[in-house]
């Protein structure tokens, strides 16, 4: 399969407000923890839960469990990843404004939609079934699907796997901005989220609103 022209959208704080999930999500798992005598400090605080996100599986834990072994780090990861899911399906949050619409369009157009996400597998999929995205996009990919270490490689794998030739990156992180910046593509940054200053410099674009993508899609090469 070759495609023409794609377009690989991140979901945390791009397609997702993910922090009203996250804090929540991240507060039950650290008290899980507690509970089970396999963390004693208090929880961090909602900018340091923030921070983290766009991160890989791994990385995150390096972050918010530091010093501690290769088994509570695994059970913070099946936590947390319960916790957000069962989260999704209370609504506790929403798509930003715009983006099913907009998504919608864009697939009526006859565009590639992809999801590249450094997020576990289970919880991209929960959120597609959730909000009824899946029908729109051509394939999920993500970290925990893959176990890539980093956005560049998830989304070199993504182009390679299927020999995208054009193709714009959408995200609201600057592994995002990087990622497509390294892999030769257009990128447009989301500055709605929780990007932090400066996070978005070296996007070709940078929009506020998500409806605005519509308008800032490169055109297709001949």
């Amino acid at each position: 399969m070759s495609i023409p022209y794609a377009i690989l959208l991140d979901m945390d704080g791009t397609l997702l407000q993910t922090e009203k999930l996250s804090t929540p999500a991240f507060q039950r798992t650290f008290q899980q923890l507690r509970e089970q005598g396999m963390w004693d400090r208090p929880t961090p605080d909602e900018k340091e839960l923030v921070n983290v996100l766009g991160m890989t599986v791994e990385q995150v834990w390096e972050k918010l469990l530091p010093d501690t072994n290769e088994e509570t780090k695994q059970a913070a990861d099946l936590h947390l990843l319960e916790n957000e899911i069962q989260l999704i399906k209370e609504r506790i949050t929403d798509l930003y404004p715009g983006v099913k619409e907009t998504l919608q369009q864009l697939h009526d157009d006859g565009y590639a939609l992809f999801i590249a996400s450094n997020g576990q597998e289970e919880y991209i999929e929960a959120i597609c079934e959730e909000y009824g995205l899946k029908p729109l996009f051509t394939d999920l990919y993500s970290a925990g699907r893959f176990r890539t270490s980093t956005k560049n490689d998830l989304v070199a794998k993504l182009l390679r796997d299927y020999q995208i030739k054009q193709a714009v990156m959408v995200g609201d992180r600057h592994s995002d901005i990087e990622a497509g910046l390294t892999n030769g593509l257009f990128t447009i940054g989301c500055d709605f989220g929780f990007a932090k200053q400066g996070e978005l410099d070296g996007a070709n674009q940078v929009i506020r609103d998500f409806k605005e993508l519509l308008t800032y899609l490169p055109p297709h090469k001949q």
